[in-house]
Parts: C-alpha cells; structure tokens; sequence
C-alpha cells in the first residue's frame, strides 16, 4: 500500500493533457486505503537547467516509453493542496499533446512505474464527468477545461 506524502517545499511540475474521443488519460491519485479520491494528467517535476517541454518529454518517455508533441500552449496552475493531512504546494505547467505511439490509445489502463518503483494506473477519463467522490486535480483544471 502507498503511503505517498508531499514533499514540504514548492515543486514546479509539467503536465501532459492526452486526449482520445473527449476522454483525458489520466492516472488515479489514492488514499492510504488505497481507494481512489482523484485522477491527475501524467507528467511530473521539471529538473534543474530542463525546460518544460524537455521534462515534459522526459516524463513520457520514462512512463510510458513514448515520445509526445505538445499541441497548444501552456496554462498555469498554482496548486496548493492536502493530501492525507499533508499540505503540498506546486506550480504546474500543463499542455494538450499527442502521444506518438498510437497503441497507447486502444489501451484502456496502463501501469507506470515512478522513479521510486510505486506503481500508479492510467485510464481514459471523461474530466467533467467523473464517479461520485472523485475529483480531478490539479484544483482549477476542470474550470479550465469548461472555458
């Protein structure tokens, strides 16, 4: 069982908006319990001297072992956030992209394994539709999403 926390400094993060018939892939951020409270586009943090669209492309390929073009411009989240009594603080940048293996399309869930080996599984999700108690994260992407 996961017993992830947020790191108690300020992160910058990219995000991958993948979309396929109105669906967004996105991947379940869990409780202790291991029940889903959320679902979150991929990505993940920017390292020192990356641009966003390098880490954005590194991310890709280190999860999901493909490449990506980035569609659109970037939108900005200040995410500040609380997870299992943690609170976590980032600054994302998030973009539409095409994933350049078109297999991952016709997947209905995919399984990543993150740097630290924890395992997280990616679905296609309907973002202004999503189950009773299930939220999209980061705060503000829904609302972004209707405009």
């Amino acid at each position: 069982m996961q017993t992830w926390r947020p790191p108690q400094k300020i992160h910058v993060k990219v995000l991958g908006l993948a979309w396929h018939g109105g669906r967004l892939l996105a991947a379940e951020v869990t409780r202790d319990d291991g029940t889903v409270k959320g679902v979150r586009p991929p990505g993940g943090s920017i390292e020192f001297g990356e641009t966003r669209e390098e880490a954005l492309a590194r991310e890709f390929r280190e999860e999901f072992g493909c490449e990506i073009a980035i569609d659109g411009p970037w939108t900005t989240f200040e995410n500040l956030y609380w997870h299992e009594g943690a609170q976590g603080h980032e600054f994302i940048f998030a973009a539409n992209i095409y994933l350049l293996d078109e297999s991952l399309y016709r997947r209905p869930e995919i399984t990543l394994v993150e740097h630290d080996r924890s395992l997280w599984t990616a679905r296609w999700f309907y973002p202004l539709a999503l189950p009773a108690g299930v939220e999209l994260y980061p705060a503000g992407l829904a609302a972004h999403l209707q405009t």
